[in-house]
């Protein structure tokens, strides 16, 4: 992936697409890492670090849909942001890449983003990137308890598509290449993302997360726009890396 980045040409944009658990955030890394071996200036932007803060979701909740509280699903991002950090990359600008505290679940102040200058690849890394709207009729049976229970009327799930078909576009065109980790089903996300919930309290033990019934729920917050990109980037990314249960590359 890193074969047509050369220094001097103008900045790429590598977009990684996965759902929860496989290792996107891992393989960020080690392309920078592997960038900075070649003399390549690289950073990583998460699509997770331009969440909306918290009160910004509370506005959100209070008038469209309870549900909005929960960050993550399209229309809890802020994706004029993200647009605007891949513009000042292609330009060749100074720019202060976002960051989100998962566990305070806030935006970290812009003082403390890191700034990168003169990039050769920005890596943009997330769950949902290179996903497409469904059709309104696929919204109409709700999918998972969630849906049943807290979203009977389906007008969360019907802004969720609408912001996902209105705003995202924008995102994942200014994305050179795309690469999909492919699992082997939504059905694994739950105890991928349980992993990931266990490290996060590791990495900050003073610090309160969720439990594993709570991580149960909201994975479901996800399980719709998952599917869809279980059917639909395989086609649509560059390069697909094919996973199995213990995230192994078979494909």
């Amino acid at each position: 992936m890193l074969a047509d980045v050369r220094q001097g040409d103008p900045p790429r944009v590598l977009g990684i697409s996965g759902l929860q658990g496989t290792g996107k955030s891992t393989l960020a890394t080690q392309l920078v890492a592997a960038a900075d071996a070649r003399d390549l200036r690289a950073a990583v932007l998460s699509l997770d670090d331009l969440y909306l803060d918290h009160d910004l979701r509370a506005a959100l909740a209070r008038e469209v849909h309870p549900l909005l509280a929960t960050r993550g699903p399209p229309g809890t991002h802020e994706v004029a942001l993200g647009l605007s950090v891949f513009e000042a990359v292609r330009a060749g600008h100074a720019v202060r890449l976002p960051r989100f505290d998962k566990l305070g679940d806030r935006c970290l102040p812009r003082s403390a983003w890191p700034t990168v200058d003169g990039l050769d690849l920005l890596v943009f890394e997330g769950w949902c990137v290179g996903a497409t709207a469904e059709a309104p009729s696929a919204l109409e049976a709700p999918l998972n308890t969630l849906e049943r229970d807290e979203d009977a009327d389906g007008r969360w799930r019907r802004h969720c598509n609408d912001t996902l078909a209105r705003d995202y576009p924008a995102l994942w065109a200014a994305i050179d290449r795309l690469l999909f980790l492919q699992p082997p089903g939504f059905d694994i996300v739950p105890e991928w993302r349980w992993q990931q919930e266990q490290a996060l309290q590791a990495a900050e033990p003073g610090r309160r997360g969720m439990d594993r019934a709570q991580v149960a729920r909201f994975v479901q917050h996800y399980e719709r726009v998952s599917r869809q990109a279980l059917r639909v980037l395989p086609a649509r990314a560059d390069m697909v890396v094919t996973l199995d249960a213990q995230r192994r590359i078979v494909d």
